[in-house]
């Protein structure tokens, strides 16, 4: 099938959506100043020739989508407290799930909302997802609603995946999430760019010890050296926000706290230099989870040093349940520094 995009324009802004992962690709939004910022990544490979020979989740990386699973299972070895898994039976053989890498159905829309939906193969616990993105006619938002409909009786990782632009200046983009919460880094090294020491519970999130020695304050990003790491948000209140302070704007993250208890932050600094990467993807993943980092079924649905202080790692689905959340982005004016 090949790619489709579908575009909708209010007077607020514009956003399009593209089959392939169902992902959200160009979105701008028009400030109350007349002011147009676009917050989403578009990865810089997207339109380069041998992007068919990707993983179909990265040939066009951009903007924001539904994962489900989150995740995926891979040969780790159980360690440090942490199980093992196989990729041996697992429950979905792809990167953060089926429809993050195949094309979805863009559905009649109108001028209010886009919706589009994937029909998962017969022998997937999941039958299908649903999405609908609806443009706030009052001003720089959109809402967004996602209906997971369940085959069996299941018990998965689910995450949401936005993934946000960032300025070249090093901590020109601040992380605006609470000192009081928690934190841990990767149980191994995300990449061999990767500075954060591991498996690190960390009672304040954004002070990270590092495998070198010394602390990195991570709440300012981009961080001032080339590296790919991923830190999970523990037990969160259902909304952060980015004040781009090179730029002058501020976007919000809101979404359910029930649903998804944690949020991951993906760092990708420049830190992976093998192709299609090649040292040059800037951009920061806040992603709302129910997950183990992003490291599937299999670990997530085990008892593992995130689920035993209390928070959910996997969310628990009946057959023939209509599960739906909702979740918003909005974007205002902010100071330049």
């Amino acid at each position: 099938m090949s790619e489709q995009i579908q575009a909708l324009a209010w007077d607020h802004g514009v956003t399009s959506v593209e089959s392939l992962g169902g992902m959200l690709g160009p979105t701008s939004f028009v400030l109350p100043d007349g002011r147009q910022v676009a917050p989403f990544q578009i990865a810089p490979w997207a339109n380069e020739p041998g992007g068919e020979r990707l993983p179909a989740i990265l040939r066009r990386l951009r903007g924001e989508w539904p994962c489900v699973p989150f995740g995926s299972d891979d040969v780790r070895p159980a360690h440090d407290g942490w199980p093992g898994s196989t990729p041996e039976g697992t429950v979905d053989e792809f990167p953060h799930g089926f429809a993050s890498n195949h094309h979805w159905a863009l559905n009649a829309s109108n001028s209010s909302h886009i919706s589009l939906s994937i029909a998962y193969p017969q022998d997937h616990v999941i039958a299908s997802l649903e999405r609908r993105i609806t443009p706030d006619v009052t001003g720089a938002a959109i809402d967004f609603e996602l209906v997971i409909n369940v085959r069996r009786d299941c018990a998965l990782p689910i995450g949401l995946h936005p993934c946000f632009r960032l300025p070249t200046r090093p901590g020109a983009m601040r992380i605006e999430v609470g000192a009081d919460i928690a934190g841990a880094t990767f149980p191994t090294a995300a990449d061999a760019s990767s500075i954060f020491a591991q498996n690190q519970m960390l009672p304040r999130w954004n002070d990270v010890p590092l495998r070198n020695g010394g602390r990195m304050d991570v709440s300012s990003v981009p961080l001032p050296v080339n590296t790919e790491e991923i830190l999970q948000l523990l037990d969160m209140p259902g909304e952060a926000a980015l004040w781009n302070t090179a730029e002058g704007y501020r976007v919000r993250l809101k979404w359910n706290r029930e649903h998804f208890p944690s949020a991951l932050l993906w760092f990708t600094n420049r830190g992976r230099s093998f192709a299609p990467w090649n040292g040059r993807h800037l951009a920061l993943g806040l992603e709302p989870i129910c997950s183990a980092f992003d490291l599937g079924q299999q670990i997530s649905a085990a008892d593992n040093p995130i689920s035993r202080r209390g928070i959910a790692t996997v969310r628990k689905f009946t057959a023939g349940e209509r599960f739906v959340t909702r979740y918003r982005v909005e974007v205002e004016p902010a100071e330049i520094l």
